[in-house]
């Protein structure tokens, strides 16, 4: 009977309801759409960087984290390689040879990290070939070719076809150069990483820096890992890691944290929009039922005048607010999970802001994303709301004297 008369009651100012429920669905919609977004673009920006600059796992020789020297290569990688062809866990790797130097044009030059690279397995573990903008990813047939950064061949002045030099030291610590011609020009969502990294054929650094040392095996300084699922990061880390006690093994949150940092963020990002929502709301409802019980002061005072107890009093008007505020919430998850859907096909472009968010190493296209729990988090916090909002309308609801209340005009 009471859940009767409260939904009745809600309905006897249809105007000022359907206002109330607007506002609860577009709330609610807000909130799960820059929920979506953000939750997009944090994920969009850790699968950028794990799939461009740190893979999911990278193992090194334990020094040359600290030196950066080329003398540090990772002892017993024919082995180690032969481990992951073998392991099930292990998508794809990709053996480097690193080397620190200089970058040099007829123009500028600039400090760069020169990548050496297996063109077929770089493909499979980083997206530099997709990144590629103009030329090619390495044409065959061809020796000592370089891909650079769009923004850094802009800053030394070259393009296409021309060639550069790159200066560092050899394992033996001598200062080596060699000339490269420029094959392709590639463009991530990372400004930093366009503007450091340089990639060549890992046979033609390995010759630079092995030099006149006969014998010697082409130098391996990193070798990145992609997993065939990225839940079990861990589990392959820690698999390496006791096959092969020898070598440094670190996952993409070790050697980034902020990439972990992030993850963990997601978690409340949605907690944070729908509690900043939550709370506008609450100043709307409490108007909307205050109102409502003003309206009804007369009406409030003759039942309990006719002996309607306060607890049943304040139970109708805790049920209006409740029975308002859940009208309203699937108009608002519906909306919000049809937006999100949309854009998790079709994404948001923001290319407008293209060096802004490159800066940061954001990408302009952002697919937005929503974990599952977030819909019955906003339930759990819509019914919350709805509950606080009752309190004050119906404590001042029960405090009329009933023979005031039937005498006001």
């Amino acid at each position: 009977m009471l859940l009767i008369l409260a939904w009745r009651n809600i309905w006897r100012n249809p105007t000022r309801s359907l206002v109330v429920l607007g506002a609860i669905g577009m709330g609610i919609w807000a909130a799960l759409f820059m929920t979506g977004f953000a939750t997009g673009m944090v994920r969009g920006y850790i699968e950028g960087n794990i799939a461009t600059v740190v893979a999911h796992i990278q193992i090194h020789h334990p020094e040359y984290e600290q030196e950066k020297e080329a003398k540090f290569s990772i002892p017993g990688v024919p082995t180690l390689l032969g481990a992951m062809e073998k392991d099930a866990g292990v998508k794809a790797w990709s053996a480097r040879t690193l080397a620190g130097g200089m970058i040099s044009s007829a123009k500028a030059s600039r400090g760069v990290t020169i990548k050496g690279i297996v063109p077929g397995k770089e493909a499979l573990t980083s997206k530099i070939k997709e990144n590629i903008t103009e030329g090619a990813y390495f044409e065959s047939g061809r020796k000592f070719q370089i891909l650079l950064g769009s923004k850094l061949a802009g800053k030394l002045k070259v393009g296409l076809r021309n060639k550069v030099v790159l200066t560092f030291q050899d394992m033996e610590g001598n200062i080596t150069t060699g000339a490269f011609r420029i094959s392709g020009l590639f463009t991530s969502n990372n400004s930093v990483f366009d503007e450091t990294q340089v990639f060549v054929l890992q046979e033609d650094l390995a010759g630079l820096l092995v030099g006149g040392m006969e014998g010697f095996p082409v130098p391996v300084h990193e070798i990145a890992i992609m997993c065939a699922d990225p839940g079990n990061v861990s589990v392959v880390q820690q698999q390496i890691l006791k096959r092969f006690p020898g070598v440094a093994v670190k996952s993409y949150r070790e050697i980034a944290p902020e990439l972990e940092l992030y993850e963990r963020q997601i978690n409340f990002v949605s907690l944070v929009y729908l509690v900043i929502v939550m709370l506008a709301l609450v100043f709307g409802i409490i108007n909307t039922m205050l109102m409502s019980v003003l309206e009804r002061y007369r009406e409030l005072g003759m039942l309990m005048a006719i002996g309607m107890n306060k607890a049943r009093i304040f139970g109708m008007i805790v049920l209006e607010t409740l029975l308002l505020t859940i009208a309203g919430a699937p108009l608002g998850v519906a909306a919000g999970a049809l937006t999100i859907h949309y854009f998790s096909i079709n994404p948001l472009d923001l290319s407008a802001f293209a060096d802004s968010l490159n800066q940061y190493g954001l990408g302009t296209r952002i697919y937005f994303a929503m974990n599952p729990y977030v819909y019955s988090q906003t339930t759990a916090l819509l019914i919350l709301t709805a509950f606080v909002s009752a309190l004050y309308p119906a404590l001042r609801a029960i405090r009329l004297k009933p023979v005031e209340a039937i005498r006001k005009i």
